[in-house]
């Protein structure tokens, strides 16, 4: 049987889609051992710490289990919730100029000390952009 060309292409395409998803699945697998590993010795510095707490007789060991659970449930909360929100994107701000605040509202009359206060909240605002660019930017 004589292979065309087009078969080959597809067959090759066929394989790199398939290495993609093997890829996937397998960051994913990576991902959730990694997580769970850490929750694993979280739970077990907080062991240690709540153990030390009762040797001072500063906790009970009751109160000591209930630490120690609920640590671990907030340390699972907080990756669970942190997995989602990893895609989202902050949203955008938008800042009216001065020129188009007076056609806005031709009428508005602003004191020195007002516009003193508009000018600090927009260098505010522009440093937190910056900010917001440079943690953006961090692996």
């Amino acid at each position: 049987m004589k292979t065309t060309l087009f078969s080959v292409r597809i067959i090759m395409l066929r394989d790199l889609v398939q290495k993609a998803v093997y890829l996937g699945v397998g960051i994913a697998s990576y991902a959730a051992e990694t997580a769970n590993s850490n929750i694993k010795e979280l739970g077990n510095h907080a062991q240690k710490l709540v153990d030390t707490l009762v040797e001072r007789g500063e906790m009970n060991a009751e109160e000591a289990r209930r630490y120690v659970d609920e640590l671990i449930r907030e340390a699972q909360g907080e990756a669970i919730a942190h997995g989602s929100e990893e895609n989202k994107q902050p949203r955008r701000i938008e800042i009216i100029t001065d020129e188009e605040e007076t056609n806005a509202d031709p009428l508005a009359q602003k004191t020195p000390s007002q516009t003193e206060d508009v000018e600090a909240l927009r260098r505010q605002v522009a440093a937190l952009q910056a900010e917001l660019q440079r943690l953006n930017r961090q692996p």
